[in-house]
Parts: structure tokens; sequence; C-alpha cells
């Protein structure tokens, strides 16, 4: 069972649906009585955007996580300026900060902090990477992995290429010297 770190950057789990049994008991708490909570608007990349967060007390609620002081259901509203389609996306997520530590406003920045690495990271290794249809699962292997295609994920950027998948079709072209000329080894 995971359990929360105590280090600055690791007060928050965003606990995701691959988690049932979690994300059922955060979604049937009493969301309805939160009275800690904060509305963020922006605007801006051709949508609106609305996020709502509710924080919640869970000490004495009984819920099945150690060390979790507090949970917050952040509930993001989008409106697409040109087509008027909008969507919403809740996620859910614990923390061992009390709320004198950790106010809605903070929450709601550490979850959004989730999301900007979950999109620059994690969604670019499984597009450019097809990392979710990786075979490798023995022993250290997928670690070992993930950690090369962070590297090559930090190597592209750091050499200017903002499309990772277009870089790596680049460096595949001529890999003997453009590879190193990426490493700075030429």
């Amino acid at each position: 069972m995971r359990t929360l770190c105590h280090q600055k950057t690791k007060n928050l789990l965003v606990v995701k649906a691959n988690q049932p049994g979690l994300h059922q008991q955060l979604r049937s708490l009493p969301w309805n009585n939160a009275t800690a909570r904060r509305y963020d608007r922006e605007r801006g990349h051709g949508r609106n955007e609305t996020r709502v967060t509710r924080v919640l007390t869970v000490t004495g609620l009984a819920l099945d996580f150690p060390h979790a002081v507090q949970a917050a259901r952040v509930t993001r509203h989008r409106t697409d300026t040109a087509t008027g389609k909008h969507t919403r996306q809740t996620v859910y997520a614990l923390t061992n900060l009390t709320h004198e530590q950790a106010s809605p406003q903070f929450i709601g920045r550490l979850a959004r902090s989730q999301w900007t690495i979950e999109n620059r990271l994690h969604f670019t290794r499984d597009t450019a990477f097809q990392e979710d249809t990786s075979k490798i699962r023995t022993g250290r292997g997928q670690e070992n992995m993930a950690t090369l295609r962070n590297q090559a994920v930090n190597a592209s950027r750091k050499n200017d290429y903002t499309n990772i998948a277009a870089g790596r079709r680049h460096i595949y072209y001529d890999p003997f010297n453009r590879l190193l000329d990426l490493r700075g080894i030429a």
C-alpha cells in the first residue's frame, strides 16, 4: 500500500481511476459539506477554464489510507472558445498536510503541478516511446527503461526539439552521428 511522503514536494497523492477502491472511497466523501473551497478562472490557449478545489479533513472519516489528513476534489471545467465544447474532469487527491499547512489554493496548485508532470513527461513517454505497450516486465527493467526514456526526452528538449517524436525520427535518419551530437560527444 502506498503512503504519503513527508517531503515538501511529495505531500500530495493524486488518486486515479486505476486505484478503484480508494477512488470510490474518495468519491463517496461528503463533498457538499466541504467549507474549504477555491475557485480559479483562466482564459487562454483557446479555452476558458474554471477549477473548483474542495478540501475535507478526513482524519475522522475512517478513510482506509495511512497518514491522510485531508482529501481534495479538483473539478476542472473547460470550454473551447472556437467550438463551444464543454468538458469536465474531476481529480481526487490526498495529503498529509493539515488545513493550517495547506489551504485549498495551495492544494489546487499542487494538483495542477501534477497535471503538468503528467502532460510533459508521462504523456510524452507514452506517445513518443509507446511506453504503455512495452513488454518489459521483469526485474528492474521497467524502471530502467523509464530512466532511459526520461534521459532521451530531457536531451531532446535541451537540444531544442519541441516535438520529441519528430526529434526521434530526425536522429534515426543518421543515428551514429546525430545521437552523438545530441549527447554532446561529437
